[in-house]
């Protein structure tokens, strides 16, 4: 037996990872056809293609092309229980999932109350049918005004204990830095909803400093560019804050040239508070498992450090602290037995 059979097995977490960028390319096309929504592909072998990405802007207008497909909150729900379906099969216990909700409200007028109904609809079904638990981060995205980036904040705020459990920031780095959005993450941590910005994809070490300093971040989606700056490192290191790391998407969005030259052993030498995510995993050819293994491989890193990285994305999550032992006490069991196992 091997390493890999073992990461498939294994219980796993997840932190990083968006609802819209989960869709299944079968579902994404139906969702096409049936709400009159035209892509640039008929066919599995086409999206392929088409998610060959150029640069993190080519991303995202991808990435919104296939959240125009979603027009009602019906189609949350499916892609929402297909998702979890998805979770489940990587015996993934727990996901912390990425909704940017204020898109679908702009675009075709889904309030978000019906938003979070839908998915919680599939939510409580994935926790009674499939045994794994999600909640959201409700995320603005910068390309935004700044203005309705309050009233998101609100919506967060009010799913608070309803199946929302953070606050996020994604989007272009560039020209939108985490000052730009003090508002809204300020009313957000004085409602004592935790912020989980993007920061350090495509910006460096000053993107991470401003959602430090000005957002509170109690965790960082991403955070690779952090390497980049040793002062950082250093009060990264300090505050054990988690960086929410997705190595095969930096590596598709040429944040790196491969998973070779990923920053990743370099942060888990230096110390820092590293966990493993998938993002966008159909638009990236991943999955949680997958990123992994690949991890496990390029970055040689054995069972011990495995899982570690699976501990610290429970450490790291907002679930309660009974939960997190409840689960923790099971995944160390499950380790030890698998060892037996696969190993």
């Amino acid at each position: 037996m091997s390493l890999h059979s073992y990461i498939r097995a294994m219980p796993k977490v997840e932190l990083h990872v968006h609802l819209e960028g989960s869709v299944r390319p079968t579902t994404l096309l139906a969702l096409s056809h049936r709400n009159k929504a035209p892509l640039p592909a008929r066919t599995v072998a086409e999206l392929e293609q088409w998610y060959k990405f150029r640069d993190f802007r080519h991303f995202l207008g991808i990435y919104f092309a296939v959240s125009r497909c979603i027009r009602a909150p019906e189609d949350l729900e499916l892609i929402t229980r297909e998702f979890l379906s998805g979770q489940a099969r990587q015996n993934i216990l727990h996901s912390e999932v990425t909704l940017t909700p204020y898109t679908h409200y702009v675009n075709y007028g889904i309030e978000f109350g019906d938003q979070l109904q839908a998915i919680n609809e599939a939510r409580r079904w994935a926790e009674e049918e499939l045994g794994v638990t999600m909640s959201l981060t409700i995320d603005y995205s910068r390309e935004q005004e700044v203005g309705p980036s309050l009233m998101v904040a609100d919506w967060a705020i009010g799913g608070l204990g309803n199946g929302v459990s953070a606050f996020g920031l994604g989007g272009p780095e560039v020209g939108n830095p985490p000052e730009k959005f003090r508002a809204a993450f300020e009313r957000a941590n004085s409602a004592g909803l935790p912020c989980v910005p993007h920061a350090g994809e495509t910006v460096g070490p000053e993107s991470v400093w401003g959602a430090l300093r000005t957002l509170h971040a109690a965790r960082i989606g991403h955070g690779v560019r952090c390497m980049e700056d040793a002062e950082l490192v250093s009060e990264l290191r300090a505050r054990q804050t988690p960086l929410e790391v997705c190595p095969t998407s930096n590596v598709c969005l040429k944040i790196f040239d491969s998973l070779h030259t990923h920053p990743l052993p370099a942060m888990l030498d230096e110390g820092l508070f590293v966990t493993i995510n998938s993002d966008d995993p159909p638009m990236f050819g991943t999955t949680l498992t997958d990123e992994y293994i690949a991890t496990a491989d390029v970055c040689t890193l054995d069972v011990e450090v495995v899982d570690r990285l699976v501990l610290n994305a429970l450490q790291a999550s907002f679930l309660t602290e009974e939960k997190k032992t409840r689960l923790r006490n099971d995944c160390v069991g499950t380790f030890s037995t698998l060892r037996k196992r696969h190993l």
